[in-house]
């Protein structure tokens, strides 16, 4: 089995368009979007739910109002000012970090910590395969613990339906869910595009993907705004020996697409759609 994450080291490259693509052209793959925080994979995919799960991490505080004595200890000791005092003590949900303070010192024992239902994890049918997918709710933490487990859910998912391949959109940047995105990863593709910051946060992915060793391959978004930006981000590439694939152009017909909802490759006079399908090509051969 092989798995194929798409990243970039920002949001707005492109990241999820390309995604929405390879789901159209791959065969006999699974699809994750484990960008858990701001999930848009299914906006592209329209995905029919076969089954909606909670996924609770961590822990939050919860007073048991009748044996609550309404002593205050738990207001003044907890740093993060998310408990408050009416005749008894009563939590703020947004504000407890569930570092157990308030219930360990609790005179009463009234406080409990108790598994917190931090977000939702789906398993969907999309016209393009099986979509694993999730939401963390908002404020949430342990993104990185979620992108983990749909990973999972996913690789058994694979196994059990004779699936070889697996289609990731991680998260951009490089932060806990890219970290725990690339585990097992066999190459990771990264768009970028023609601006300096674009430059600048490439190579911070780049960096993380070599620390865990993992393939990287560089592809160029809207190449055309800025060609001399591009040949610099394909010579800082060939510098550190990493491939740039390919570039796909600034083409109106993407925007079109995204409207109705369909993958870019759907339209097929569009060169960002050809520009696509070359690059699909070479990562297969190169993975």
């Amino acid at each position: 089995m092989k798995e194929l994450l798409v990243i970039s080291g920002k949001g707005g490259t492109g990241k999820t368009s390309l995604v929405g693509s390879l789901a159209a052209l791959a065969d006999n793959k699974v699809l994750v979007d484990c960008d858990v925080d701001a999930a848009d994979l299914h906006l592209l995919l329209a995905p029919r739910p076969r089954s909606t799960n909670e996924f609770r991490s961590g822990v939050k505080a919860r007073v048991v109002a009748d044996q609550c004595s309404g002593c205050g200890v738990c207001v003044d000791l907890c740093q993060f000012a998310a408990i408050s005092f009416d005749l008894i003590a009563r939590i703020n949900d947004l504000g407890c970090e569930g570092c157990g303070v308030c219930a360990h010192f609790c005179p009463e024992q009234a406080i409990v910590l108790e598994e917190n239902h931090c977000g939702s994890w789906f398993l969907s049918d999309t016209d393009y395969g099986p979509l694993v997918h999730a939401q963390l709710f908002a404020g949430e933490e342990n993104s990185g613990k979620l992108v983990s487990f749909i990973k999972r859910q996913a690789r058994e998912l694979a196994e059990q339906s004779g699936i070889d391949l697996i289609i990731i959109d991680g998260a951009p940047g490089i932060g806990c869910p890219v970290i725990a995105s690339l585990s097992n990863v066999d190459t990771a593709l990264v768009v970028t595009e023609p601006t300096l910051s674009g430059l600048h946060d490439l190579e911070r992915v780049l960096d993380l993907a070599g620390h865990f060793k993992v393939q990287a391959l560089v592809c160029v978004n809207k190449w055309d705004l800025h060609p001399e930006m591009t040949a610099s981000i394909e010579a800082a590439c060939a510098a550190r020996g990493v491939e740039a694939l390919g570039r796909i152009p600034f083409d109106p017909a993407v925007v079109a697409c995204q409207i109705q909802g369909v993958p870019v490759v759907s339209d097929e006079q569009s060169p960002a759609a050809e520009a696509i399908r070359q690059i699909w090509h070479s990562v297969r051969v190169r993975m």
